[in-house]
């Protein structure tokens, strides 16, 4: 996608939609995670991606590296939540629960999530930028912001074809995901910003890039295998139900847990472990399953950008060229208003069963 010339067409439609904005070319970064993610349905992804594109960008504005990473980072999980998404897909085949419930499920907590980074945004950049205006923040004219935006139509598109095949059982999920590649190499060759002898460096460049990946996403399966074999979410189901039958109290304690399982685990194996010992619990207590689902992820998404295991984190720091350290010093304001959102999401559950509802879909 981002050889292909899509993220950058996307990033460029962001920036019309963005508009005026103070800060606008940060926003533009915010903006653009969430609409790739709506198309590749992964964090990694997104923070790869757009991170290569607003990174040289933003710093040409200049905005601190380190600061723009962690924006770059912080909102890129939005991917998760916006349909379509991978977590989403693991999370229904543990739970049996409605794929295309689930997907139109996070669409309101995908938008907390990029409003919450915003805000962020909004009271920080200025202290982070101490450059002056450039030719990178163009002044839109109509004629230019509809040709931007109808140039990335075809890139859009691959939301349709992806959900729309997925939730008609046209392809399965994993199926969709080549569909998706196959459509990005098509664009790209149309585009004429891909050519065949550029493919072998793209599969180099994303190999090493899922390298990272799946190294963490081993170390915490096999973290997961020794959790289960020592039954310890068992006791942690059995500590929360003699603490307290508070229902309130119960999902702020396991909202706690998935937040501190995510820091040192992989949304997958975190999902299937925790989700048959938390669902049950929360059943009782009238939590619709969907809106469970929306949490959960909520929740593992916070984790793939805090340390010491978040693979977004250490994805978007090796794309901006930065050790994580100075990324990690400046995500501390964006994690407290993304957990603010995660509560928000927890206690108000139209904000996840709105859509899902009028749809018919509940």
């Amino acid at each position: 996608m981002n050889q292909g010339g899509i993220a950058g067409r996307l990033v460029d439609a962001a920036r019309v939609v963005v508009g005026k904005l103070p800060g606008g070319l940060v926003h533009t970064n915010v903006v653009s995670n969430a609409m790739f993610g709506a198309i590749s349905g992964a964090a990694v992804a997104s923070a790869a991606a757009v991170g290569s594109v607003m990174g040289p960008r933003l710093e040409k504005e200049g905005y601190s590296k380190p600061w723009s990473a962690a924006v770059n980072v912080a909102s890129a999980p939005a991917g998760m939540l916006i349909p379509p998404s991978n977590t989403f897909i693991v999370y229904s085949l543990v739970s049996s629960t409605s794929i295309a419930a689930l997907f139109m499920a996070g669409v309101g907590p995908g938008l907390i999530w990029a409003i919450a980074v915003k805000l962020v945004v909004a009271a920080t950049h200025k202290r982070n930028r101490t450059g002056t205006r450039s030719a990178t923040e163009l002044t839109l004219t109509p004629a230019i912001a509809l040709k931007t935006l109808w140039r990335a139509i075809p890139s859009l598109l691959m939301i349709v074809i992806v959900i729309g095949g997925t939730l008609s059982g046209f392809f399965t999920a994993t199926e969709s995901a080549a569909v998706a590649v196959v459509y990005c190499l098509i664009l790209g060759l149309i585009y004429r910003t891909l050519a065949v002898k550029d493919l072998p460096k793209i599969l180099t460049e994303a190999g090493r890039t899922t390298s990272i990946v799946m190294l963490l996403v081993g170390v915490s399966s096999a973290l997961s295998f020794v959790m289960a074999f020592a039954r310890i979410p068992d006791l942690i189901a059995d500590l929360i139900l003699n603490f307290t039958s508070d229902p309130t109290v119960i999902l702020i304690i396991i909202m706690l847990i998935l937040l501190a399982v995510g820091t040192f685990m992989d949304p997958t194996p975190a999902i299937l472990i925790f989700v048959p010992i938390f669902l049950p619990m929360v059943s009782e207590l009238g939590i619709d399953p969907v809106h469970f689902g929306t949490m959960v992820v909520y929740a593992f998404s916070v984790g793939v950008i805090t340390p010491p295991v978040g693979n977004v984190l250490f994805v978007g720091a090796r794309i901006a060229d930065l050790k994580i350290e100075p990324v990690i010093a400046r995500l501390g304001p964006f994690l407290l208003a993304l957990v603010v959102g995660l509560f928000l999401v927890v206690f108000l559950p139209q904000i996840s069963l709105a859509l899902p509802g009028v749809l018919g879909m509940l």
